[in-house]
């Protein structure tokens, strides 16, 4: 297949203070492929949106009420129309630099599905901290479930940067509208046989002071649609 386009889904809830600097990366990001980037504003209730309005090269969806992550990505994958998609979180936990690496192996014709594996930032001092190691376990957990009851040996599951085939996502029924939607995405089209490829991604972790969102129910959540997905069309 011919890849000619790559469409960056952003969505975002009140990420004032960064979706301008975001959104200025993804432009620096140089390609073999065309990008498009589609923001989809989850009815934020700071500045986002007029922030939006003001920028150039960007297609902006604004959703009348607040779906949550899932619900603003799904919109994204309806708008997109490039042959490839990334997901991007609005903030500046994760660096657009990375995507030649995650379309890699998909222009490579190694497959289509991408997961980004994150590497372990330098002199974490998240680790000092309990809640660290109870996100470190989730997490674990997560992968270690995930790759049992689907016959696959990713490394992890929960990085931000995920990149697939558009016609594999538009082939997936999706239902999800929170942060489990990723997962949901991934165990779906593993049931339909298809391996996945682990790609090492950058990652500077921000705290629920600086805007993070995902709680621990969430994790809950993940787990039950991971199981879900297994068993229930």
């Amino acid at each position: 297949m011919q890849y000619t386009k790559l469409s960056v889904i952003v969505p975002a809830y009140n990420e004032e203070d960064t979706i301008a600097e975001i959104l200025t990366r993804i432009s620096q990001v140089d390609l073999p492929l065309e990008i498009e980037t589609i923001v989809v504003d989850d009815c934020s209730t700071d500045h986002t949106r007029q922030i939006l309005e003001g920028m150039t090269g960007v297609r902006c969806v604004y959703n009348d009420r607040n779906l949550g992550k899932g619900g603003a990505v799904r919109k994204g994958f309806e708008a997109a129309s490039g042959e490839i998609v990334i997901i991007q979180d609005a903030d500046l936990e994760y660096y657009p630099s990375d995507y030649a690496r995650m379309i890699d192996p998909i222009l490579r014709g190694e497959t289509e599905v991408v997961l980004g594996v994150r590497l372990d930032p330098v002199n974490d001092i998240r680790k000092r901290k309990p809640i660290y190691w109870l996100s470190w376990l989730g997490n674990k957990t997560i992968t270690l479930l995930t790759n049992v009851l689907y016959g696959n040996n990713a490394m992890e599951y929960e990085g931000c940067y995920k990149a697939f085939t558009k016609h594999l996502v538009d082939a997936v029924d999706l239902r999800s509208n929170g942060f489990e939607l990723d997962n949901e995405l991934v165990c779906k089209i593993m049931r339909r046989g298809y391996g996945t490829v682990d790609v090492p991604i950058r990652y500077s972790p921000r705290d629920y002071s600086h805007g993070k969102k995902i709680r621990w129910y969430d994790g809950f959540r993940i787990l039950w649609i991971i199981v879900m997905c297994r068993f229930r069309d």
